[in-house]
């Protein structure tokens, strides 16, 4: 399929989905959410896709929702953008794929979300995260999900409440973004980072991943019996049993991604 505001492509393991409509700092339109929605259907169900990088053309990351389709405009209508909105971003979040934001310039309202809601986030040292909402009458309350998962809830308290811009090495030290590199680094930090984890079985990786999510919020004991289910289930698999038999005959896996 043709794509008009972003842009999709493979190269072995990774896939990259590009943000494309730089002139409009990548706001999210409503034809970008749904270009995106489409693309993420088709990546869920390709088997030799294990990560996913998300990254954007041009100077800066996302700029949030597009606001010329938020105004004049009725409850319904605004409704219906943050319904695929939201869709949007729980595909992201459950998408069997580890996803990796890519950010450069700023990431800002739903931008934030964005990067909130990829698995990882690598960020160039100029970058900058913000939940600018409030400023303009509109409190980020959906980006505020996403973040406050990340960060926790008083930093997260700060960003919805100021609206200010938080830099890419403060970003870091709150656990919003997991690593910080020059601009010119940002690309390559990104593919290695991406590729470590390509390593691993597309089957294991989306185990662990869903796992991860699920129990993360559960109270310790249920967390342990969920992950206790979940690890039994794991080890029973082709490429659980291939990958203990590879270690102890120090030998490659050849993963079967069952």
């Amino acid at each position: 399929m043709e794509y008009e505001q972003i842009e999709y492509a493979a190269k072995g393991p990774l896939g990259y989905l590009t943000l494309n409509n730089p002139s409009k700092i990548n706001a999210l339109s409503k034809l970008m959410i749904c270009e995106i929605i489409h693309a993420l259907e088709g990546i869920a169900a390709d088997e030799t896709i294990k990560v996913l990088v998300i990254r954007a053309a041009g100077k800066h990351f996302c700029a949030g929702h597009f606001l010329a389709e938020m105004v004049n405009g009725g409850v319904h209508e605004y409704k219906l953008i943050f319904d695929q909105c939201t869709r949007m971003m729980q595909m992201i979040h459950e998408l069997p794929q580890p996803v990796i934001a890519q950010v450069q310039g700023i990431a800002t309202a739903a931008g934030c979300q964005l990067a909130a809601w990829c698995d990882l986030v690598v960020a160039e040292e100029g970058a900058q995260f913000a939940t600018p909402g409030v400023k303009i009458g509109l409190f980020c309350t959906t980006p505020g999900v996403a973040v406050s998962r990340a960060i926790g809830r008083k930093a997260a308290m700060e960003m919805l409440l100021t609206g200010r811009y938080f830099p890419a090495r403060e970003a870091k030290e709150l656990g919003l973004v997991n690593r910080v590199v020059a601009l010119e680094e940002l690309e390559a930090e990104t593919d290695k980072l991406a590729n470590q984890i390509a390593e691993a079985s597309r089957f294991v990786l989306a185990i662990g991943k869903q796992g991860f999510y699920a129990q993360i919020d559960q109270a310790d004991n249920t967390a342990m019996h969920y992950a206790k289910h979940t690890i039994t289930m794991n080890l029973g698999a082709e490429d659980a049993q291939e990958g203990i038999q590879a270690f102890i005959n120090k030998e490659k896996p050849i993963w079967k991604n069952r």
